[in-house]
């Protein structure tokens, strides 16, 4: 090998330098040894070769590399990417090639995280290439979409806020699509159900089947709305999730869903019972499940905020005690997320906590007295109007 190296080396004409230095990567390409590639990489990186000679060769190498073993592809393409480090700046073309076939790789062994990582280590805002916008939101969402597959909204929100400045100007109708998908995916992850659910029912309202070479199919759209109707109904109770409630209960492709009597339930502000609430926990994911610093899982909180709201529909007033038993926690507890619902607006009532006692204000009473004030402003200006008519005064119409 090194004798080989030296005598192409020695070649002063480029062009048969290049091709002498192609047959010795054709044979170690062939050989899939390991210690021969990392001499070839070494051998490349070293003053003896000219940097026009070293960038086309690594470039060819990069390309080969999925010819080799899946663990000597990983070995000798992080080896590439450690030796080339320091000078980065003059391979960029090829540390591009090297990322993404090891992310290909990852991927397909379903190691998503690492995945994203190895495209992550691409430099999108390099001044020695050109990159256009589409290219830098592909690898963007592709990022995102990698972490979102490990339950990881961290990384991935931040890959799709650097999207977020690009996704406007885009003209892919398929990569905006993919975006829209992951930015859900993101608020459902960090338990922003009300904006994830907005989101979902904007995703599952698409017309095209097909954008780009992409094929939306109606399964990937029924999913979308399930998704929206299940992140609705996790939502904190209140008039912001009972507006969403009524767009999904009156979109008819919700009659066709698994959940649809769930939904039904919640829009009818009825109480939910255990075995409706187990039912439901059945078709959730592990994080609309997960268990808050209060002792209750995301699940519980919805449905214990649910239930309280719909009893402040049937009861004028409670005690902590009974409140306690009809939502199945403790009364203290009742009384705790009662004073926070009031607090934000999503409920109206008022707590005597020396009778321990929860006052619900209904807003019919309010909606009537509106009304009484209408007829009231009405007949005020219809006795004015008979007082002008009775004097002979002209009443403009």
């Amino acid at each position: 090998m090194e004798s080989a190296f030296a005598s192409a080396s020695a070649i002063t004409d480029q062009r048969q330098k290049i091709e002498q230095y192609k047959l010795i990567l054709a044979t170690v390409i062939s050989s899939n040894d390991v210690t021969q590639a990392k001499k070839f990489i070494d051998h490349m990186l070293s003053d003896d070769v000219p940097l026009v000679v070293s960038r086309q060769l690594l470039q060819t190498f990069a390309q080969e590399l999925g010819r080799l073993q899946p663990e000597a592809q990983k070995d000798i393409g992080h080896y590439i990417l450690n030796q080339i480090q320091p000078r980065v700046v003059s391979f960029e073309e090829q540390v591009l090639i090297i990322r993404e076939k090891l992310a290909d790789l990852y991927e397909s062994e379903e190691q998503w995280s690492r995945a994203a990582q190895m495209l992550s280590g691409i430099d999108l805002d390099s001044a020695m290439r050109v990159i256009d916008d589409t290219f830098r939101l592909s690898k963007c969402v592709k990022i995102a979409s990698l972490y979102l597959e490990d339950d990881d909204a961290v990384n991935a929100e931040a890959f799709i806020n650097k999207a977020s400045f690009l996704v406007s100007n885009s003209q892919n109708e398929a990569l905006n699509w993919k975006y829209k998908v992951c930015y859900a995916r993101i608020l459902d992850l960090k338990r922003k159900f009300l904006e994830a659910a907005l989101r979902y029912y904007d995703i599952s309202q698409i017309e095209k089947r097909q954008i780009g070479d992409e094929v939306i199919n109606e399964e990937a759209l029924e999913q979308a709305l399930s998704a929206a109707v299940t992140c609705t109904i996790l939502a904190a109770a209140g008039p912001q999730r009972s507006r969403v409630l009524a767009t999904l209960y009156k979109d008819e492709r919700c009659s066709k869903l698994k959940i649809y009597p769930i939904l039904q339930k919640v829009y009818l502000e009825r109480i939910l019972r255990k075995p409706e609430i187990d039912a439901f926990a059945e078709e959730l994911k592990a994080h609309q499940k997960a268990l808050l610093p209060d002792n209750f899982t995301v699940l519980d909180r919805a449905m214990i905020e649910h239930n309280l709201l719909s009893a402040s529909k049937l009861y004028t007033n409670i005690s902590f005690d009974e409140l306690g038993t009809l939502l199945g926690i403790p009364p203290h507890k009742a009384e705790k997320i009662a004073s926070r619902m009031i607090y934000e607006d999503r409920m109206r009532g008022s707590i005597d906590q020396v009778e321990a006692v929860i006052h619900f204000e209904d807003d019919t009473e309010e909606l009537q007295q509106w009304d009484q004030q209408i007829v009231g402003l009405c007949q005020a200006l219809n006795d004015v109007l008979d007082s002008m008519a009775k004097k002979g005064l002209s009443i403009p119409v």
